[in-house]
Protein backbone atom coordinates (compact mmCIF):
# COMPACT_ATOMS: atom_id res chain seq x y z
CA UNK A 1 0.00 0.00 0.00
CA UNK A 2 1.33 3.21 -1.23
CA UNK A 3 1.57 5.84 1.70
CA UNK A 4 -1.33 8.39 -0.15
CA UNK A 5 -3.58 5.48 -0.12
CA UNK A 6 -2.62 4.62 3.49
CA UNK A 7 -2.78 8.14 5.02
CA UNK A 8 -4.74 9.76 3.06
CA UNK A 9 -7.53 7.96 1.06
CA UNK A 10 -7.51 4.31 2.88
CA UNK A 11 -10.97 4.41 1.21
CA UNK A 12 -9.19 3.49 -2.36
CA UNK A 13 -7.30 0.11 -0.45
CA UNK A 14 -10.63 -1.26 1.12
CA UNK A 15 -12.32 -0.86 -2.84
CA UNK A 16 -8.85 -2.45 -4.00
CA UNK A 17 -9.13 -5.48 -0.94
CA UNK A 18 -13.18 -5.78 -2.29
CA UNK A 19 -12.64 -5.93 -6.22
CA UNK A 20 -9.52 -8.08 -5.79
CA UNK A 21 -11.48 -10.75 -3.57
CA UNK A 22 -14.55 -10.51 -5.38
CA UNK A 23 -12.72 -11.73 -8.45
CA UNK A 24 -11.18 -14.57 -6.46
CA UNK A 25 -7.78 -13.62 -5.56
CA UNK A 26 -6.03 -14.02 -2.14
CA UNK A 27 -5.15 -10.44 -1.06
CA UNK A 28 -2.09 -10.00 1.39
CA UNK A 29 -1.39 -5.83 2.33
CA UNK A 30 2.81 -5.41 2.21
CA UNK A 31 4.46 -5.12 5.30
CA UNK A 32 8.49 -4.56 6.11
CA UNK A 33 10.53 -7.70 6.40
CA UNK A 34 11.06 -9.11 10.04
CA UNK A 35 14.67 -8.35 9.34
CA UNK A 36 13.83 -4.83 8.77
CA UNK A 37 15.25 -2.11 11.64
CA UNK A 38 11.96 -0.64 11.53
CA UNK A 39 9.59 -3.47 11.30
CA UNK A 40 6.40 -1.29 12.14
CA UNK A 41 6.99 1.47 9.53
CA UNK A 42 4.78 1.34 6.57
CA UNK A 43 6.73 0.53 3.51
CA UNK A 44 6.94 3.25 1.15
CA UNK A 45 9.04 3.53 -2.34
CA UNK A 46 10.83 6.53 -1.86
CA UNK A 47 9.35 8.84 -4.40
CA UNK A 48 9.04 11.93 -2.03
CA UNK A 49 12.19 11.59 -1.89
CA UNK A 50 13.21 11.89 -4.87
CA UNK A 51 10.89 14.54 -5.35
CA UNK A 52 13.18 16.78 -3.32
CA UNK A 53 16.68 15.37 -4.51
CA UNK A 54 17.15 13.26 -1.47
CA UNK A 55 18.67 10.41 -3.36
CA UNK A 56 20.37 8.06 -0.32
CA UNK A 57 17.27 8.12 1.72
CA UNK A 58 15.04 7.25 -1.38
CA UNK A 59 17.46 4.24 -2.08
CA UNK A 60 17.01 3.37 1.42
CA UNK A 61 13.21 3.11 1.18
CA UNK A 62 13.34 1.15 -1.88
CA UNK A 63 15.62 -1.72 -0.42
CA UNK A 64 12.87 -1.90 2.71
CA UNK A 65 10.45 -2.21 -0.31
CA UNK A 66 13.04 -5.08 -2.10
CA UNK A 67 13.67 -7.17 0.84
CA UNK A 68 10.15 -6.89 2.16
CA UNK A 69 7.94 -8.08 -1.31
CA UNK A 70 11.19 -10.31 -2.96
CA UNK A 71 9.70 -13.11 -0.82
CA UNK A 72 6.63 -12.82 -2.15
CA UNK A 73 7.53 -12.70 -5.50
CA UNK A 74 9.43 -15.61 -5.00
CA UNK A 75 6.23 -17.25 -3.64
CA UNK A 76 4.49 -16.35 -7.49
CA UNK A 77 2.42 -13.23 -6.39
CA UNK A 78 1.93 -10.57 -8.49
CA UNK A 79 2.20 -6.92 -6.54
CA UNK A 80 -0.42 -5.31 -6.94
CA UNK A 81 -0.93 -0.93 -6.47
CA UNK A 82 -2.83 2.06 -7.03
CA UNK A 83 -1.17 5.09 -6.98
CA UNK A 84 1.04 4.88 -10.30
CA UNK A 85 3.54 7.38 -9.07
CA UNK A 86 4.48 4.80 -6.45
CA UNK A 87 3.97 1.38 -8.20
CA UNK A 88 5.95 2.20 -11.41
CA UNK A 89 8.60 3.28 -9.30
CA UNK A 90 9.16 -0.53 -9.18
CA UNK A 91 9.41 -0.92 -12.63
CA UNK A 92 11.49 2.74 -13.27
CA UNK A 93 13.74 3.89 -10.82
CA UNK A 94 14.15 1.33 -8.93
CA UNK A 95 16.03 -0.42 -11.54
CA UNK A 96 18.84 2.17 -11.58
CA UNK A 97 19.77 2.56 -7.93
CA UNK A 98 22.02 -0.50 -7.78
CA UNK A 99 19.53 -2.83 -5.98
CA UNK A 100 20.59 -5.52 -8.40
CA UNK A 101 19.08 -8.59 -9.72
CA UNK A 102 16.51 -8.63 -6.94
CA UNK A 103 14.71 -5.16 -7.75
CA UNK A 104 14.55 -6.53 -11.70
CA UNK A 105 12.50 -9.37 -10.60
CA UNK A 106 10.07 -7.59 -8.66
CA UNK A 107 10.14 -4.98 -11.44
CA UNK A 108 8.84 -7.86 -13.53
CA UNK A 109 5.84 -8.58 -11.12
CA UNK A 110 4.62 -5.27 -10.47
CA UNK A 111 1.53 -4.19 -11.31
CA UNK A 112 -1.00 -1.14 -11.33
CA UNK A 113 -4.66 -2.57 -10.50
CA UNK A 114 -6.04 -2.44 -13.66
CA UNK A 115 -2.97 -3.68 -15.64
CA UNK A 116 -3.39 -6.77 -13.25
CA UNK A 117 -7.33 -7.07 -14.18
CA UNK A 118 -6.48 -6.26 -17.87
CA UNK A 119 -4.07 -8.79 -17.79
CA UNK A 120 -6.13 -11.47 -16.41
CA UNK A 121 -9.30 -10.49 -18.15
CA UNK A 122 -7.18 -11.07 -21.35
CA UNK A 123 -5.95 -14.53 -20.46
CA UNK A 124 -9.52 -15.45 -19.64
CA UNK A 125 -9.05 -15.51 -15.38
CA UNK A 126 -11.23 -12.91 -14.93
CA UNK A 127 -14.43 -13.61 -12.81
CA UNK A 128 -15.65 -9.99 -11.41
CA UNK A 129 -19.39 -10.05 -11.42
CA UNK A 130 -20.19 -6.40 -11.96
CA UNK A 131 -23.75 -5.06 -12.80
CA UNK A 132 -24.56 -1.64 -14.97
CA UNK A 133 -24.01 1.58 -12.63
CA UNK A 134 -26.97 4.54 -13.41
CA UNK A 135 -24.06 6.40 -14.86
CA UNK A 136 -23.06 5.07 -18.71
CA UNK A 137 -20.60 8.04 -19.33
CA UNK A 138 -16.54 7.75 -17.49
CA UNK A 139 -14.51 10.81 -18.14
CA UNK A 140 -10.93 9.23 -17.80
CA UNK A 141 -7.81 11.74 -17.06
CA UNK A 142 -4.73 9.51 -17.29
CA UNK A 143 -2.05 9.92 -14.62
CA UNK A 144 1.42 11.09 -16.44
CA UNK A 145 3.30 8.16 -15.11
CA UNK A 146 0.76 5.76 -16.59
CA UNK A 147 0.81 7.62 -19.98
CA UNK A 148 4.97 6.89 -19.60
CA UNK A 149 4.41 3.31 -19.46
CA UNK A 150 1.58 2.77 -21.67
CA UNK A 151 -0.80 1.59 -18.66
CA UNK A 152 -4.02 3.85 -20.21
CA UNK A 153 -5.31 1.22 -22.20
CA UNK A 154 -5.70 -1.32 -19.26
CA UNK A 155 -7.40 1.62 -17.37
CA UNK A 156 -9.76 2.15 -20.39
CA UNK A 157 -9.80 -2.21 -20.68
CA UNK A 158 -11.11 -2.27 -17.13
CA UNK A 159 -13.48 0.33 -17.07
CA UNK A 160 -15.25 -0.77 -19.88
CA UNK A 161 -16.16 -4.13 -18.27
CA UNK A 162 -18.70 -2.21 -16.25
CA UNK A 163 -21.70 -2.95 -18.60
CA UNK A 164 -23.27 -0.06 -20.42
CA UNK A 165 -20.37 2.53 -19.57
CA UNK A 166 -18.82 4.32 -22.37
CA UNK A 167 -15.21 5.75 -21.12
CA UNK A 168 -13.85 8.52 -22.84
CA UNK A 169 -9.67 9.70 -21.96
CA UNK A 170 -9.16 13.11 -21.56
CA UNK A 171 -6.81 14.45 -24.57
CA UNK A 172 -4.63 16.41 -22.10
CA UNK A 173 -0.67 16.16 -20.42
CA UNK A 174 -0.06 17.07 -17.27
CA UNK A 175 -3.21 18.19 -14.62
CA UNK A 176 -0.47 20.38 -13.43
CA UNK A 177 0.45 19.13 -9.98
CA UNK A 178 3.25 16.97 -11.59
CA UNK A 179 3.90 15.57 -7.97
CA UNK A 180 4.93 18.11 -5.56
CA UNK A 181 5.45 20.71 -8.02
CA UNK A 182 1.85 22.14 -7.61
CA UNK A 183 2.12 22.13 -3.92
CA UNK A 184 4.48 24.91 -4.45
CA UNK A 185 3.20 28.35 -4.14
CA UNK A 186 5.74 29.83 -6.59
CA UNK A 187 4.56 27.05 -8.99
CA UNK A 188 0.92 28.09 -8.72
CA UNK A 189 -0.12 30.26 -11.04
CA UNK A 190 2.04 27.57 -13.96
CA UNK A 191 -0.07 25.02 -12.37
CA UNK A 192 -2.84 26.46 -12.61
CA UNK A 193 -2.62 27.28 -16.22
CA UNK A 194 -1.63 23.52 -16.85
CA UNK A 195 -4.77 22.30 -15.69
CA UNK A 196 -6.60 24.96 -17.53
CA UNK A 197 -5.58 23.80 -21.20
CA UNK A 198 -7.28 20.52 -21.09
CA UNK A 199 -8.37 18.90 -18.16
CA UNK A 200 -10.61 21.32 -16.49
CA UNK A 201 -12.69 22.25 -19.78
CA UNK A 202 -13.56 18.85 -20.15
CA UNK A 203 -14.50 18.14 -16.36
CA UNK A 204 -16.38 21.25 -16.44
CA UNK A 205 -18.08 20.27 -19.79
CA UNK A 206 -18.83 16.47 -18.32
CA UNK A 207 -22.37 16.31 -17.79
CA UNK A 208 -23.30 15.78 -14.12
CA UNK A 209 -24.08 12.42 -14.28
CA UNK A 210 -20.67 11.47 -15.67
CA UNK A 211 -17.98 9.94 -13.86
CA UNK A 212 -14.60 11.32 -13.59
CA UNK A 213 -12.20 8.65 -13.28
CA UNK A 214 -8.43 9.80 -12.39
CA UNK A 215 -5.70 7.22 -10.34
CA UNK A 216 -3.39 9.83 -9.38
CA UNK A 217 -3.81 11.30 -6.05
CA UNK A 218 -2.14 14.48 -6.98
CA UNK A 219 -4.55 14.54 -10.20
CA UNK A 220 -8.16 13.50 -8.05
CA UNK A 221 -6.88 16.79 -5.36
CA UNK A 222 -6.05 19.16 -8.21
CA UNK A 223 -9.52 18.62 -9.78
CA UNK A 224 -11.16 19.30 -6.23
CA UNK A 225 -9.13 21.95 -5.09
CA UNK A 226 -10.04 23.84 -8.80
CA UNK A 227 -13.45 22.82 -9.34
CA UNK A 228 -14.59 23.97 -5.64
CA UNK A 229 -17.82 25.53 -5.55
CA UNK A 230 -21.37 25.54 -7.41
CA UNK A 231 -20.89 22.75 -9.81
CA UNK A 232 -17.82 21.25 -8.18
CA UNK A 233 -16.34 17.94 -9.38
CA UNK A 234 -14.86 15.10 -7.73
CA UNK A 235 -12.38 12.46 -9.31
CA UNK A 236 -12.15 8.91 -8.26
CA UNK A 237 -10.02 5.47 -8.59
CA UNK A 238 -10.83 3.34 -10.98
CA UNK A 239 -11.31 0.58 -8.16
CA UNK A 240 -13.79 2.67 -6.81
CA UNK A 241 -16.11 2.52 -9.96
CA UNK A 242 -15.34 -1.32 -10.09
CA UNK A 243 -16.48 -1.64 -6.13
CA UNK A 244 -19.91 0.32 -7.29
CA UNK A 245 -20.46 -2.00 -9.94
CA UNK A 246 -19.84 -4.92 -7.37
CA UNK A 247 -21.87 -3.49 -5.19
CA UNK A 248 -25.24 -3.31 -7.27
CA UNK A 249 -24.52 -6.89 -8.51
CA UNK A 250 -24.93 -7.42 -4.72
CA UNK A 251 -27.83 -5.71 -4.37
CA UNK A 252 -29.84 -6.37 -7.60
CA UNK A 253 -28.26 -10.02 -8.59
CA UNK A 254 -26.86 -10.41 -11.81
CA UNK A 255 -28.80 -8.47 -15.11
Amino acid sequence: MDTFTNYFEPENAHAAVSVLRAAGYRVQVARAAVADTEPSRPLCCGRTYLAAGLVDEAKAEARRVVAALLPCVERGAAIVGLEPSCLLSLRDEFLVMGLGEAAQRLSENAFLIEEFLAREHRAGRLALPLTALPQTRALLHAHCHQKAFDAVTATTTVLGLVPGLSVEPVESSCCGMAGSFGYDAAHYDVSVKMAELALLPAVRAAAPDTLIVADGTSCRHQIADLTRGPGGREAMHVVRVLERALERHAKQGPG
